[in-house]
């Protein structure tokens, strides 16, 4: 049955208590943050189930981000995966997700969901693994395994509904070279392909969201379809698939289950805001969360880099959340250092997309402030105001007290300029090199 009381359905009645605080986090009035989850265009993750840090996602909130962890057949490290955790929410990670493939799924989800975080999953995984492969997985144990996941509260799951066979007929009349890159979607087309029969999330979808009520868990509606390289970009599979997504979007919502849209892949740089924004339109303005969007394929090592650039580019067309990628993207298993470098990456480019999302934009306080900081070579303010202002200090610092950076020296324009025009604060950037040379 459908729950009455979901968030969505709430909202309807005015702010629910627990949201206030969320709101006004945000810059948001609450009524009007209600109303954007009454209307779908925001959503909060919040299994019923568990009790946590409140992550608000979409139209005039804060770019988010989502750091993946987890297990792997080859390599499975259930402490490990918990220090990546760690370490990617003591970097600014908003939510993250436990992909585990390897080891004990039940208790390693368990632990995973005693952060103080939005946690989601994809329980497409899990089925497989117990049905030993793809083909073999089934509408009873992928329901199964979807309700347990839902009933351990997790808050958001990733469900490839989208992956049907007419986004599978398109695959097949207009081929791409990389295929199918999602896992998810590559186990769907494996469960039509060997039944012959449609995708058990498309074909019962009333079913799915059944279950997604009974614990208010949020659907985050998976691009398995998405391009897995350039060349893949303007292939067929990923538009029937984003017209999939937009009828289940708003079924979703007609039956109060929050949710968001996932998407869209790898595509040229010219071509991100164009799929944003005709995905938000398909959509009614879901939330949107992407992986990159990466907008190159020959820079492996370096691909956190190139989701930044698509993420934040992504941004000025109205994405809402962005998941990490790591610097060993499309190479191996993430490590602890990975996963530091890909959040922190990940966060700056979150933050340029506040700065074309939010009222204030650029002119925020803290860039406002930071100006103010260099123009004064107030370093002590800086390393404050920074995003990762330990790791600024030691670049600052290594080359000894310098009342300047160590590049200009005696040269720096902003010394000169300020001794020109007396604005400088005298003695205060010396003092200040000094207090961190020490």
């Amino acid at each position: 049955m459908f729950l009455m009381d979901s968030l969505i359905r709430r909202c309807a009645s005015g702010v629910p208590p627990e949201l206030e605080a969320v709101a006004r986090a945000e810059g948001m009035d609450p009524a009007r943050f209600a109303r954007g989850i009454e209307a779908g265009r925001i959503v909060v993750p919040a299994n019923l189930k568990r009790v946590h840090r409140k992550c608000a996602i979409g139209e005039g909130c804060q770019v988010k981000i989502n750091v993946n962890i987890g297990t792997s057949g080859t390599r499975c490290d259930p402490a490990l995966e918990e220090e990546k955790a760690k370490v990617a929410l003591s970097n600014g990670a908003d939510a993250i997700m436990d992909l585990s493939t390897g080891g004990d799924l039940v208790a390693i989800r368990k632990k995973i969901l005693a952060f103080d975080t939005t946690i989601g999953t994809v329980p497409v995984y899990e089925a497989v693994r117990r049905a030993g492969n793809a083909r073999d997985v089934d509408a009873d144990l992928l329901f199964r395994v979807i309700r347990e996941h839902c009933a351990q509260g997790v808050d958001f799951l990733t469900l490839h509904c989208g992956v049907n066979r007419q986004a599978l007929a398109a695959l097949r009349s207009d081929p791409r070279i990389m295929g199918v890159v999602s896992r998810g979607g590559s186990f769907h087309c494996a469960m039509m392909m060997q039944r012959d029969e449609e995708n058990p999330l498309y074909a019962e979808y009333d079913y799915l969201l059944e279950i997604l009520a009974e614990y208010d868990v949020t659907i985050s509606l998976g691009d398995g379809m998405r391009p897995g390289c350039l060349q893949d970009a303007e292939k067929l599979a990923k538009s029937v698939e984003y017209i999939t997504l937009g009828t289940l979007a708003k079924q979703a919502l007609a039956k109060g289950v929050q949710r968001m849209i996932e998407g869209p892949g790898h595509m040229p740089l010219d071509q991100v805001g164009y799929n944003v924004r005709m995905i938000k339109e398909i959509t009614d303005h879901a939330p949107l969360y992407l992986l990159g969007p990466l907008v190159t394929d020959i820079a492996p090592g370096y691909d956190h880099i190139v989701a930044a650039i698509g993420g934040a580019t992504a941004c000025m067309a109205g994405a809402d959340f962005l998941c990490m990628v790591s610097p060993s993207e499309h190479l191996a298993l993430p490590d602890v250092a990975d996963i530091i470098e890909g959040t922190r990456v990940a966060k700056i480019a979150a933050h340029i997309g506040d700065t074309v999302r939010k009222h204030e934009g650029w002119r925020m306080e803290r860039e406002v402030q930071m100006a103010e900081a260099r123009h004064e070579l107030d370093w002590d303010a800086q390393f404050r105001l920074a995003l990762f202002g330990d790791h600024a200090r030691k670049i600052h610092c290594r080359d000894g007290d310098m009342e300047t950076c160590s590049m200009c020296g005696d040269l720096c324009a902003i010394k000169v300029v300020n001794e020109l025009f007396g604005t400088a604060k005298k003695g205060e950037g010396k003092k200040k090199g000094k207090k961190q040379a020490t």
